[in-house]
């Protein structure tokens, strides 16, 4: 029961929100479709009395109006005259001829007010006894009136009452009447002038009938007054097409070529804030195209700043060039110049909004008053359909679809009232593609930034609560994608972010979530992480995916990503840190050769924060000690493990850094600013090392990086060698000896040759290449931590251990296992015939001083 309760409260509460959501697209509908009518009958009905009765009849669809009347003013009197009046209860028995009738009564006071008015009996007999004005007729239960402007002059009140108590007026019917008002003053100003041209075509057909002569030019006149007619219709149709902007222009351009000249005609809007003027569309034989400019001293800006039509020819051209009135450009060519033009505003309620021009070259037309006639007439009218046009056609295609949307819903819902639960699945189906289309990208259907920005927080959130919840964040910036876009075109490179996006998918987990943040950049959420090692994993499988080159056309284009990774860290506070330091290690990964991956580091934004001096500190300057862990030997045959005596331990080159403290050289030296500091920092911490490698009886590993198996740093490293003990193994990185080139892998062989101990660090990190242990005489391979972990859990890994240890006791080179200093897991890893191990004791004081330098690195 209490179940059945929940879901029909759930059910109530998202009927109540359907049904402000349906009442909201109603309204939207009803606005729209009243504002359509009232067009239609304005370019339809033949005079004023017949248009009244149409607009009250449009407003019985939508609220109580069986009283309604029209109330103008009188341009020669300025007195208020009814225009239209119906009555279901006085009738015409007020009375109405008697003089400043309307001004003592509400219909004047909402004149004076300016404003729509809305009373209720109670109220209007309260102002009636203030003496704001009369009571005339009798009093309505309630009363609307709507002041109607043309331009920002008030002309007129509209007004609507209803004398049912139970008939009210909503805010959105008193929205309705307003809208109307917004339109009326229009409508009957086109209705006038349709009278009056009705009226002229009358007279001068009369007076045609006098005389042949007349009769002929009163004919041709109500030939052109008929085709100004039917333009009219044409613009008027134009105000309610769906047509996309662009063919509203074309349209225009073809109504304006069946009255003038207008082979070379162009459309201009002014935008005042800006003070710039723009060219949406222009035909023109000489100059195919107009750039957008500042608003200057040209033909088009005299037409906006005088705000009438203007006709220049070449005499007038020289006068008002000679007046200071227009301006040429400096490198204008007087040859190209027009030698005939006109141009009329565009005129709307909120002033002009640009032009229409045409213009002739080399006197194939001369422009007359007749032509500024024309286009002056008719561009009044397309200034107002350009408005309407360019001002809803953003909402327009969304007001259809949810129009179409809720009709459909609302169709459904009435099929499934019957069925609880059908109702129930339906109204969830809505639910779920709202909040999709708002929180996906439209591209390529994935999660947009609002909704990745969302499961980032509560991410965040759940790892500020449980710590061990780590999170990586990857951030992904497609290279060399302009390249796809210049070459292919944008229809191509649209395709390509679609197939990107499906590879990238296929490299995460199914919780992941990977979304488009804009442009060619993306960005992955990694959850319920144990290591950094996971976000490296999927970084890897996309840099792989986007080395496939990209194919349209026939034309094949290289593409790549570079990626910045951020690891959680107790540290962050809000997600537009983890965004930032994201982005940083994404520019790095990018200014470092692209194609590439990279964690993020506090030297990445340290700069940023500190003063020069700090900034540019030189790291061989910094003060360095080093930290030095044991490999321990495990036997295996006694009743207990017993640690023998080390003969192998791990040196590590840490650096007092003015923002980190005290932070491995192994991270320092990726972050020095030139290759000849690096270099410099190797021989100096090589130095170091040799001065305490005496002073231990076996071997000591120190990391080292490639840089010094170049040609230029090698006579350096050899002459340093020279004297040094065999107790000092250099170690170098297995993934840098893979990529070296083949001087630098005969400059390490040679090291083999002279008796200088080599390791090889990071072995089967990434892939178990044997053949580097076979080429190269190494005396010490320490597998990864990665690698010795995926032993114990893949048995594929068994095998490459198998080959590893075989090939390494062939050429008696000594195996190293890295990972936790954890007793099972070293004794798991003994059973598969490794014998040392790489890791620090977990005492107390080592823990302490391991878990600080962690989250220092992490950070």
């Amino acid at each position: 029961m209490e179940d059945t309760a929940s879901a029909l409260s759930k059910l109530s509460r998202r009927n109540k929100r359907l049904e402000s959501l349906l009442k909201k697209y109603k309204q939207t509908h009803h606005l729209q479709y009243a504002l359509i009518q009232l067009s239609e009958q304005a370019s339809t009905v033949p005079e004023l009395t017949l248009l009244y009765p149409a607009i009250h009849h449009i407003l019985e669809q939508y609220l109580p109006s069986r009283s309604f009347y029209v109330v103008l003013q009188n341009q020669f009197s300025q007195q208020l005259e009814l225009s239209y009046f119906v009555d279901e209860r006085d009738g015409i028995s007020v009375p109405l001829n008697e003089s400043h009738h309307f001004s003592e009564g509400v219909t004047g006071y909402v004149f004076r007010l300016g404003k729509t008015v809305y009373f209720t009996r109670d109220t209007m007999q309260a102002a009636i006894t203030e003496g704001r004005f009369r009571a005339l007729g009798s009093p309505a239960e309630y009363w609307v009136g709507v002041p109607v402007y043309r331009d920002k002059t008030i002309i007129g009140v509209m007004v609507s009452q209803s004398y049912n108590a139970e008939q009210s007026y909503s805010e959105q019917q008193i929205e309705l009447l307003e809208v109307m008002s917004l339109y009326l003053a229009t409508a009957i100003e086109r209705v006038k002038k349709r009278e009056l041209l009705e009226s002229e075509v009358k007279i001068r057909t009369r007076a045609l009938m006098q005389s042949n002569e007349a009769l002929n030019k009163e004919i041709e006149q109500r030939k052109k007054a008929l085709e100004r007619q039917q333009i009219l219709f044409k613009i008027s149709e134009l105000a309610t097409c769906n047509s996309q902007i662009d063919e509203i222009y074309q349209q225009v351009h073809q109504i304006i070529r069946s009255i003038t000249f207008a082979d070379n005609l162009y459309i201009a809007l002014y935008d005042k804030e800006s003070g710039w003027l723009n060219f949406p569309y222009c035909v023109d034989s000489v100059s195919p195209s107009s750039q957008p400019r500042k608003f200057a001293k040209g033909y088009s800006e005299l037409v906006i700043s005088t705000e009438r039509s203007q006709l220049i020819d070449g005499h007038r051209a020289n006068l008002l060039i000679e007046n200071g009135i227009v301006e040429r450009p400096a490198n204008f060519d007087p040859k190209w110049a027009a030698t005939s033009w006109l141009g009329a505003p565009l005129k709307t309620a909120q002033g002009v909004i640009g032009l229409i021009a045409c213009q002739a070259y080399n006197h194939s037309y001369e422009f007359d008053h007749d032509d500024m006639e024309l286009i002056s007439f008719v561009s009044n009218q397309i200034a107002t359909v350009l408005q309407t046009h360019l001002a809803n056609q953003a909402l327009k295609a969304s007001y259809q679809e949810l129009e179409i949307r809720v009709l459909e819903k609302t169709k459904e819902l009435r099929q499934t009232n019957l069925h609880l639960q059908m109702q129930i699945e339906e109204r969830k189906k809505i639910e779920q593609q709202l909040y999709h289309d708002a929180h996906h990208d439209p591209l390529t259907g994935l999660p947009n930034r609002s909704l990745f920005l969302t499961q980032l927080e509560k991410t965040l959130q759940i790892y500020q609560r449980h710590p061990e919840h780590h999170f990586a964040v990857l951030f992904i910036d497609l290279d060399k994608f302009k390249d796809i876009n210049d070459q292919l075109g944008h229809q191509a490179g649209d395709q390509f972010l679609i197939n990107v996006s499906e590879a990238f998918s296929e490299c995460i987990r199914e919780h992941d979530l990977l979304a488009r943040l804009a442009g060619d950049e993306f960005v992955i959420l990694l959850n319920h992480l144990s290591d950094k090692n996971q976000a490296e994993d999927v970084a890897k499988r996309i840099i792989r995916v986007m080395q496939k080159p990209f194919c349209m056309k026939g034309i094949c284009v290289q593409s790549g990503a570079s990626i910045g990774i951020t690891y959680s860290n107790k540290r962050y506070g809000d997600i537009d840190e983890i965004i930032r330091d994201a982005d940083a290690a994404m520019y790095y990964a990018k200014n470092a050769g692209r194609g590439r991956f990279e964690f993020y580091h506090p030297l990445l934004t340290a700069g940023k924060h500190l003063p020069k001096a700090v900034e540019c500190h030189h790291l061989c300057d910094l003060p360095s000690h080093f930290r030095s862990t044991e490999v321990v030997d495990y036997s295996a045959s006694a009743t207990k493990l017993i640690q023998t005596v080390p003969a192998v331990r791990m040196l590590e080159a840490f650096g007092e850094h003015p923002v980190l403290g005290s932070t491995s050289f192994d991270i320092l030296k990726k972050f020095a600013a030139e290759r000849d500091e690096q270099l410099e920092l190797e021989l100096k911490l090589l130095r170091e090392a040799q001065v305490a490698t005496p002073q231990f009886a076996g071997h000591t590993l120190l990391a080292c990086s490639t840089l010094l198996l170049e040609e230029q740093a090698f006579g350096l490293l050899q002459k340093q060698l020279q004297n040094q003990s065999k107790g000092l193994c250099l170690l170098f990185n297995e993934h840098d000896i893979r990529f070296a080139s083949s001087r630098q892998l005969d400059n390490l062989k040679q090291l083999a040759l002279t008796g200088i101990p080599i390791g090889l660090n990071d072995f089967a990190k990434d892939r178990c290449d044997l053949t580097l242990l076979s080429q190269i005489d190494f005396t010490y391979v320490l597998l990864s931590s990665t690698f010795s972990k995926r032993v114990l859990q893949q048995s594929s890994f068994e095998v490459q251990l198998k080959g590893i240890l075989a090939v390494t006791e062939c050429k008696n080179i000594q195996v190293i296992a890295k990972g936790p200093a954890i007793l099972n897991f070293q004794t798991l890893l003994e059973k598969h015939g490794l014998k040392r191990f790489f890791g620090k004791q977990l005492n107390l004081a080592t823990l302490a001083e391991t878990q600080a330098s962690s989250e220092l690195l992490a950070e």
